[in-house]
């Protein structure tokens, strides 16, 4: 495998805790694709730089990778066994092989020899240990549920209703791309934007345990209700209702292109609230953000009572470099996580919020009371697939909504890839 400069730059970064500690002071790498503004980065990096000024010998690097290159990243790490101290990982398949290695820190022994463990949402708790094998390898740092977002005077001004069935999302659809109106932002450069919504469309197909189903085997990604699922999500690329280059748009690009009004539906989690409540990135108003779940399919088993719930990109941390400063650190920044998080951008995360905000943000409150609501879970699409089929998953999306891929060699291949 060729080494980048990123990799180098990457693996030299994740040497400097080691290095720094044995010269009494300690510098503590946080590996992320999160931009250090945004989201529970940001919390995490205000809360680090505020234990930095009580510990002049503990500082964190902030370390950024793109997300489409993070699991190559971390399997150069693990292989070399130089984990970073923190770092995301958005393959639960892969966390298991770290895991089994020894590589990571059981974090739920951690956490209450820290006195944290009561900090964590025990649903999030539940929700990460069904991905880690029984075991709390991975931190929470969201929790949050998953729907259409939509620009409401959008809709309003061209006569459309909420939709509640694929029927109507389609024709709400095709009537908006007739009024000059793009339909959908998404990002097709990170790929997993459209995945979601082939998950999204099967749970609705076969019910909430779909994936479950195929996991046990009992279910095939080419039995007819998948192949129905990826014509439905190919078809929204193909009559243009994701605009124009949807594979060359990143994540940002997408999120702006809905906050400023270029897009009336945006498929997104509820961690984008830390967006939507920001007014300097959110032109059209926090006010006129609707919000509505996956809509019900034709002959469906699934029903609109059953959400896509997950804890976001999660974040482990390894074993190599944890020793007592390291959990100092984490002793500050996780005691007081969940609180500054909700305060400050009105995130829902994994943790407990124990001092609640006089002003709680009309957007953040609603995905409280839908998210206390949930009563049959689902987990998205690749949430179960090994390394290799969530890529095949993800990386032939892209030649999918443009219509260089059929839906039954999307499906073909991807089954083989799960054998």
């Amino acid at each position: 495998m060729r080494l980048t400069r990123t990799t180098l730059a990457l693996l030299t970064a994740a040497t400097t805790v080691t290095t720094a500690h044995a010269q009494g002071s300690k510098t503590i790498t946080y590996l992320t694709p999160q931009l250090e503004t945004q989201g529970y980065t940001k919390t995490i990096l205000d809360l680090s730089r505020a234990y930095s000024q009580q510990h002049k010998n503990v500082s964190v690097k902030y370390q950024n990778v793109a997300q489409t290159g993070l699991a190559q990243q971390l399997q150069l790490f693990a292989a070399s066994n130089n984990l970073p101290a923190l770092f995301a990982i958005d393959q639960p398949s892969l966390l298991a092989q770290l895991q089994q290695k020894g590589q990571v820190v059981d974090l739920e022994a951690t956490f209450k020899k820290l006195g944290l463990l009561d900090k964590l949402n025990p649903a999030a708790v539940t929700l990460q240990k069904k991905l880690g094998g029984g075991k709390l390898v991975a931190l929470p740092l969201e929790m949050n549920i998953e729907g259409f977002w939509y620009n409401k005077k959008i809709l309003a001004d061209n006569g459309i209703r909420e939709p509640r069935t694929w029927d109507e999302l389609t024709a709400a659809a095709a009537k908006l791309q007739q009024k000059g109106v793009q339909p959908f932002a998404a990002s097709g450069d990170q790929k997993w934007p459209l995945t979601r919504l082939i998950g999204g469309y099967v749970a609705r197909k076969y019910g909430a345990d779909a994936m479950d189903r195929v996991r046990a085997g009992t279910l095939k990604v080419t039995d007819p209700g998948f192949v129905e699922a990826v014509t439905a999500v190919a078809d929204l690329g193909k009559k243009g209702y994701f605009g124009q280059g949807v594979s060359t748009i990143d994540y940002d690009t997408a999120m702006n292109t809905f906050l400023q009004g270029k897009a009336a539906m945006f498929y997104m989690g509820s961690w984008a609230l830390g967006n939507f409540n920001d007014a300097k990135q959110n032109k059209i108003g926090a006010n006129n953000i609707g919000f509505f779940n996956f809509p019900t399919v034709k002959g469906g088993k699934g029903t609109a009572n059953d959400w896509s719930v997950n804890t976001g990109l999660v974040a482990s941390v390894s074993s190599k470099q944890n020793d007592a400063a390291l959990q100092d650190w984490m002793k500050y920044v996780f005691g007081n996580f969940g609180n500054k998080a909700f305060a400050d951008q009105g995130l829902i995360t994994g943790f407990k919020v124990t001092q609640q905000p006089k002003n709680v943000p009309a957007l953040t409150a609603m995905v409280q009371k839908k998210i206390s609501g949930v009563k049959n879970p689902y987990l998205w699409f690749e949430a179960y697939f090994s390394p290799k089929a969530t890529t095949i998953a993800t990386d032939n999306v892209q030649p999918l909504v443009t219509g260089d891929l059929s839906p039954q060699e999307y499906l073909q291949q991807l089954q083989a890839a799960l054998k």
